[in-house]
């Protein structure tokens, strides 16, 4: 509780060590080869009340430091090494080659490949401090753009009129809660951490600014969303258990919402997962969540209670895949929101549809690796 980063965010926070093979060390500027501005943005055919079933998985890729996130564009993958501060690109029988490099003891973040443009994000700052580099990198056939992230929030500041905490408390009970258990408003803060490419156009989970971002041609950045924050309504016995004083019980704390990825859903919409800032022990509860977010900037839940909501995909016919990381596995989510277990996998931070094959990364705290697998 209180003013607490999500375990996800901060594994690719600057200072943690970084555990697996080591990253490919060539050196190499790449863009993805099939140029254009045909990236999909098309309504798809969700079947409400369909349950997938999972194949065997292959390994794609294996040794990696931390891939948080990644993206794949027929057979070349694209893996952000967040532990490395390295962005690889990785092609059966070629020699890995590093298409991006972070600042040093900065994280590579929200890689996302679309055909003719590459984007990922770094971000430099410990966990629990206002960052001093949040940026978007976007590589195409005209160059390297560098959009500054961090100096839009700090002039917008999108969720600076939001309240997290305690919302309702009287004065009384109020002056009884710990220091870093009182109320605060929404702070500078960005962390690029979930990106897709739709055209032209860019959109950001920006997980330290609790909001979607979009960001045009020429690197303009403005608000699609201001995520709301996630109420847990608190018992008395968890207010004990975090030394809480017993008037907080039956009130409603609201956690930072934290979104850690972002994907077309059709239809102008998106789906975002939110990994809310708080315990991850299940003290609370498994508080992430899966969310549609429309051009307009309305927020709709989707599905709750997942456990660690760190990516999303959408398969062809609108399918939709969470990993959940705390979880050590991935679900489906059908159009009802309700969540089951597609495959269990060890610490599963991304997923990614492509080739009409799920992507997986998994075993993040370790030998880093992406598997495919097909789903029916």
């Amino acid at each position: 509780m209180g003013r607490l980063r999500t375990g996800a965010v901060a594994l690719a926070v600057v200072g943690l060590v970084a555990a697996g093979g080591a990253p490919a060390s060539a050196t190499h500027n790449s863009t993805p080869r099939h140029f254009g501005h045909g990236a999909a943005w098309h309504p798809t055919k969700f079947t409400p009340h369909r349950k997938p079933v999972a194949g065997a998985t292959t390994v794609v890729a294996s040794g990696l430091a931390g891939p948080l996130t990644f993206g794949v564009d027929g057979r070349q993958l694209y893996v952000g090494q967040a532990f490395a501060g390295i962005v690889s690109k990785l092609v059966p029988g070629d020699d890995p080659l590093v298409v991006g490099t972070a600042a040093a003891g900065a994280d590579a973040a929200a890689v996302d490949v679309a055909p003719g443009v590459l984007t990922w994000g770094e971000r430099v700052g410990g966990e629990g401090e206002p960052p001093s580099v949040s940026v978007l990198h976007r590589q195409t056939r005209d160059g390297v753009q560098d959009v500054d992230v961090l100096a839009y929030e700090t002039s917008a500041n999108p969720d600076k009129n939001t309240t997290y905490g305690f919302r309702d408390l009287s004065d009384a009970c109020a002056a009884l809660v710990p220091a870093m258990f009182q109320s605060y408003q929404g702070a500078i803060d960005s962390h690029v951490y979930g990106s897709v490419n739709v055209g032209g156009t860019t959109y950001l989970a920006d997980a330290g600014a609790n909001a979607i971002l979009k960001v045009d041609r020429k690197g303009t950045i403005s608000t699609v969303a201001v995520l709301p924050g996630v109420p847990v309504k608190v018992s008395a016995d968890q207010a004990a258990a975090f030394g809480l004083p017993a008037c907080v019980a039956g009130h409603k704390y609201w956690f930072e919402p934290v979104p850690t990825d972002i994907e077309v859903a059709g239809g102008g919409s998106f789906y975002v997962t939110l990994l809310p800032g708080g315990p991850e022990d299940g003290s609370l509860g498994d508080q992430g969540r899966l969310v549609k977010v429309n051009r307009t900037g309305k927020v709709t839940t989707v599905a709750t209670g997942l456990a660690g909501a760190t990516g999303v995909a959408v398969a062809g016919d609108g399918s939709v895949f969470v990993a959940e990381l705390n979880g050590n596995r991935v679900s489906s989510v059908d159009g009802r929101g309700r969540v089951r277990t597609l495959v269990e996998l060890n610490q599963p931070p991304g997923v990614e549809w492509a080739n009409g094959k799920l992507y997986v990364s998994t075993d993040v705290f370790g030998a880093g690796q992406v598997v495919s697998l097909k789903v029916r």
